[in-house]
């Protein structure tokens, strides 16, 4: 796994290293799928350097009731939003099933809202039967990243790689039982926060998000890809 000189730039420096570690991988024909906000201005880069499509992976955290901030698994934008529960979660909280159902629904509207926000009327592109490239600017418990790649498996992923500028060793020694190949530029110990790795971290915004994607798409009157 790469080890790279800390902290950087941003994320647009974030992801110009980052693919460069994944074109060493050799992943055929990916499509790379971002975890908004902040994954986005990293997956951009890496899908310009690749000349991949990009795609945006919105995950909803199911909440405990009462407890919004505890997390009883997540639903995961896609063709059919794919509902991943944390079971030992569940064992311990035992929410009710109207509770699941009704926070499930509640952010199901959630994920058509900001991807109606995001990407407006474009068409998905499916994961399915894809060597798909998962995309943060960091992670710091890996739950989210965690429950986008469950998600995508049982969508039907042909081959799943998750690519982040920093990471903590703990998270990376997870995550990578879950997908095919993983790249990691960094995973300092210890890891105290995300934040401190980039020299500008500021908060990606709606409208960098948006700007992004139509550049990607070539909605804008650029074709990365060209």
């Amino acid at each position: 796994m790469p080890h790279e000189r800390l902290p950087f730039a941003d994320r647009v420096d974030a992801g110009r290293r980052l693919a460069r570690a994944i074109e060493r991988e050799n992943f055929a024909d990916p499509l790379v799928m971002a975890l908004p906000r902040g994954g986005v201005p990293v997956a951009f880069e890496v899908a310009t350097i690749l000349k991949a499509p990009l795609e945006l992976l919105i995950v909803r955290k199911i909440g405990a009731p009462g407890h919004a901030e505890f997390g009883l698994g997540a639903l995961v934008d896609s063709d059919e939003p794919q509902l991943v529960l944390n079971d030992e979660a569940i064992r311990l909280v035992r929410p009710p099933e109207t509770y699941l159902k009704e926070e499930t629904e509640r952010q199901r509207l959630e994920l058509a809202r900001r991807r109606a926000l995001y990407l407006g009327d474009r068409p998905r592109i499916s994961s399915k039967g894809r060597n798909v490239i998962v995309v943060d600017d960091g992670i710091a418990t890996g739950g989210t990243a965690k429950a986008a790649i469950q998600a995508l498996r049982q969508a039907g992923a042909a081959a799943l790689m998750l690519a982040v500028p920093v990471a903590p060793p703990s998270a990376i020694a997870s995550l990578g039982r879950e997908v095919d190949r993983i790249v990691c530029l960094a995973s300092p110990e210890p890891f105290h926060a995300v934040s401190i790795y980039y020299d500008d971290f500021d908060q990606t915004t709606d409208a960098e998000v948006v700007a992004l994607l139509k550049r990607a798409s070539g909605d804008d009157g650029r074709n990365v890809l060209g």
